[in-house]
This record gives structure tokens, sequence and C-alpha cells, in this order.
């Protein structure tokens, strides 16, 4: 990874002048900070600070409005016209959401300058986001932008040249962690488009790409099965796990996560496993669900980096077959994934299938068991086509039963009051249960679920002007509980799942 200064993170540069506005509350939301861009260099702020700090008429909000640009929310101040139609609406709100490629960055700046254009989800989330973007690009193809399609995916080959890998985003505090790796749909989504010598193209960045997954599985042994983001299950072959290389709190949830960690000390947690375990969920897109806790309702009982996902698994498997397709296209290595397919696709079929409860789940490697949760990674196996036919009726019938409500699929079956479980629904699992069930032909129950779902974007369009970062899908309801910050509005992966539905 690139460990230029440039790059350091606001806590890296800020120091205590980070720690004492991050736990001073000069913001509600700890985004804000990390997200403010410096007006003055950095050591000329701290030392500014050292020198003003110990007046007795000084105050901590003056001085960071005094020496720093205070970002506003994406299209905070757009006005929605609820007379049109909702599929109106998201086109007008590309142009919102759009950005041109970036200047260099101010000294301090904590934003990782992207080369091409491209689209932010909304509120407070002001850069790209590694697997929203996947769900955005699907509504931009259904909207004819394809010169934006091709922008984001080369700013994502952009950040694997330099950066080594996918960040969560264009910032630096994101430069530690990853995302569910969509690259590999971005690419063959744009090879639909433009052709299959796409593939060939970005074949250098997929290959990248699939490296830093698997990192250290050459290393991997019977007393060290864990290595960063893979995993050796006995009698199965490697596969992958979430995880991140820093042991501290996140820079953009620095207060809550110092205050759970002096809450979780009375029962014996270790702030460094703790924070290794929050944001290797954060890496997962999941943060936070009760699929990462070993007590499905106590946030500190986390242990996400002990869980081997179900949902990255497919994802990776993805990125070696379209890996597989690219080297097809060149006539090179025709059979260097063929047998790590195979192995993942027999593991993808038996390690997380669980016949008792005729779902897919997570797999324990500390404990070598499924874990307990029944959440909508569990359909991933069959957007990929890798169920068995009797494996794609008992997860149907499941889907039906449990996860289908009023406005669609819910994201698992535990109210917790974190926001990716009950009642919440999410635009990206909404997408990839769709595709999931119309892969196996259970048409019916994809269009009831499709229907639901745009149908409860509609009422709270037009109830309120915006379409939402996620929807209380239980009794469709215009407000959704959980998580650590308020709902979003904008919202690209609603937006583009949206587009992609009505098509």
């Amino acid at each position: 990874m690139t460990t230029s200064s440039a790059l350091q993170s606001p806590d890296q540069l800020f120091g205590e002048l980070f720690r004492d506005v991050q736990l001073g509350h000069v913001f509600a939301d700890s985004k804000t900070f990390v997200d403010c861009v410096p007006k003055l260099a950095p050591a000329t702020i701290l030392a500014r600070y050292e020198t003003e700090k110990i007046k007795a008429d000084f105050d901590l909000s003056d001085f960071v409005h005094d020496t720093f640009w205070v970002p506003e929310k994406v299209a905070g101040n757009y006005v929605s016209d609820t007379s049109v139609s909702t599929t109106e609406h998201v086109n007008l709100l590309w142009e919102h959401l759009s950005r041109p490629a970036d200047p260099p960055s101010a000294e301090g700046s904590s934003r990782v300058p992207l080369p091409y254009p491209y689209v932010v989800p909304g509120g407070r989330f002001r850069e790209i986001f590694y697997w929203d973007s996947y769900f955005t690009i699907l509504g931009l193809e259904g909207a004819g932008r394809v010169d934006l399609i091709r922008g984001m995916v080369d700013n994502f080959a952009y950040l694997i040249d330099t950066i080594g890998f996918i960040p969560n985003g264009n910032r630096t505090y994101f430069l530690s962690r990853s995302q569910p790796p969509y690259f590999a749909l971005m690419v063959k989504l744009l090879a639909d488009i433009d052709g299959p010598e796409t593939l060939v193209r970005y074949k250098p960045q997929l290959q990248r790409e699939y490296d830093f997954w698997m990192q250290g599985s050459q290393t991997l042994t019977q007393e060290q099965p864990i290595i960063k983001r893979v995993v050796r299950v006995p009698g199965c072959s490697v596969v992958n796990r979430y995880w991140d290389t820093c042991p501290t709190p996140r820079p953009e949830a620095y207060r809550q996560e110092v205050e759970l960690a002096g809450d979780s000390e009375p029962l014996g947690i270790v702030p460094a496993e703790l924070f290794t375990h929050i944001r290797a969920a954060c890496e997962s897109g999941w943060d936070f669900s009760s699929r990462w806790f070993i007590d499905q309702h106590m946030m500190a009982k986390i242990h996400t980096t002990e869980i081997v996902p179900v949902d990255l698994n497919c994802l990776v498997y993805s990125l070696e077959t379209t890996l597989e397709e690219a080297n097809q296209q060149t006539g090179s290595d025709t059979d260097k994934f063929a047998g790590q397919i195979d192995a993942r696709k027999q593991a993808i079929e038996t390690l997380f299938w669980n016949d008792i409860t005729g779902f897919f789940h997570d797999y324990d490697a500390i404990r070598h068991e499924p874990t307990p949760a029944l959440t909508l990674a569990g359909v991933f196996p069959l957007f990929f086509k890798l169920a068995t036919p009797e494996q794609a009726a008992r997860v149907h019938d499941r889907l039906n039963a449990d996860f289908l409500q009023a406005g669609g699929w819910v994201t698992t079956l535990m109210n917790t009051g974190q926001q990716w479980d009950w009642p919440n629904g999410w635009a990206p699992l909404q997408w990839m249960v769709y595709r999931a069930l119309m892969n196996y032909g259970f048409t019916e129950t994809a269009n009831e679920g499709r229907k639901r779902w745009l149908s409860l974007n509609d009422k709270v369009f037009h109830a309120t002007g915006k379409m939402m970062e996620k929807y209380n899908v239980v009794d469709a309801a215009l407000t959704t509980g959980g998580g650590e910050y308020p709902n979003q509005d904008g919202f690209g992966w609603t937006n583009g799942v949206y587009l992609a539905m009505m098509e």
C-alpha cells in the first residue's frame, strides 16, 4: 500500500487536535471533521493550536471553523419535485450526485483525488464508495450514462494501480481496508456494453485485485490457518474473510468507538481486537449487523474476523471466473484458475450450506461450525448460479416464508437496533435476491419482491421527496431505525437499483 505522508489519515496528521475535536463533540457526526479541508498547512494549524488552546477564552469550535472548511451534505439544498415520477426524479439527481475529475487535494485533506468523473451516494457520503458503485452503475446503464460508467471503472482501476487495491472509498482514512469485491462485476457489465476486449483491458487490475484478496494464501499452514484475508478450513480449499490492518478506532467514528471500548473493558474485551473486528465489519459493507456478533444482541461481542462470509466467497469466485474469461480472450493461462474455481465452487456448495435450515450460512473458522445468523447473504450462491436446484428451492421457500415483507426483503431476522438487521431493507440486497430468484426460475416470487420494493420507494419519494439509503420494509413505514448516523438521502445505490428494476 502507498505510504506517502500525503495519504496519512486525519488522526495521524492532527494527533491531539483530532482527539480533542472528536471527543469534544464539536460536530454531531464524527465523519464531519475527517472530511473537513484545512485552510492552512497541518503543521501550521497544530502550532497555532498549541499556542491558542491554553488561552482563557479559547473556544475549540471557533478554532476549527477558523482553520478548516466544513463540508455540507451532498445535495443538501436540493428541492425535489414530488409531482414527477420516481424515475424522472432519479434521472434528475444524477447531475447532483456526479462529480468531475478531482483537482489535487489541499494539503491535509482526507480526499484521495480521482482522475475521472464519478458518482457519490449522497447525504454525508461525499466520496466514492466501492460496493455502492456497482449498484449505482446498474442505474447509470439504464439511464444511458455509459460515460459515467467508464469513468467509475477507470477510477477503480486507477486506485488498484496506485494504492494496490480498491479501498472502502477515496479517503485517506479508508486506506486500511477494502469493501466487497464487485470490480469484476463492474468490468463484466462494461464488457457487455463495449465488447469482450474490455476484459483484456482490465485484466492487470483484476489480477491485482485478486492478489490483494489472496495475499498470504501460499503461507497458510495447519498451525497458522488464517492470514490477512485468507483462511484454510480443514478439508476445504482456501477461502476468504474480511479484515483491516489497523487495530485502532475508525477516525470517522472515533468517539463512538472509544466509548464502546470503554464500556467493553469490564467484559474483558481487548480494545485492539474490538477495533479490528469493527473495521472488518466495515469492509463487509454490513456495518453493523448481528451477523457479526457472537451474542447477536451485543455489539461488544463482535467477531467479524473469525467469520468466513458466504457472500464474500461468491464474489471472489466471480473474480476468479472473470480472470479466467480474460485469460481465454488472450489465449494465455487458460487453465490457471480452473482448480481454484472448482475448489471454491465446492466449498460454497458444502461449507456454507446448512441442511437443517435449508439456507446458506456464514462459517465460523474458530468454532468450525456455521454461524446461526439467517441473512440475505445466503442468496449470493443463487445470484452466481452456484447452488444446486434443490438448494435453490429450499432457499426460495425460506425467503418466501420469513424474509419477504410488506416493502421487500428484510436483511436479517434479528431485531437488534443495528441498521443491517430487521426491520430494514437495502437496495443492493433487493437486487441480489431478485436476480438470484430469477436465475432459478422463481419468477413469481422475484417479481413480488420487486413490486413491493419499488412501491415502497415510490411511497417514500412522494411523501418526502427523497430516495433513502435504507427502508423499513416490515411495515413499509417512512422511516428506518438503527445505525450510527441518521438515514441518508440521495441515494446512489437506491437510485441505481430502482432504475434497474424498472427496466
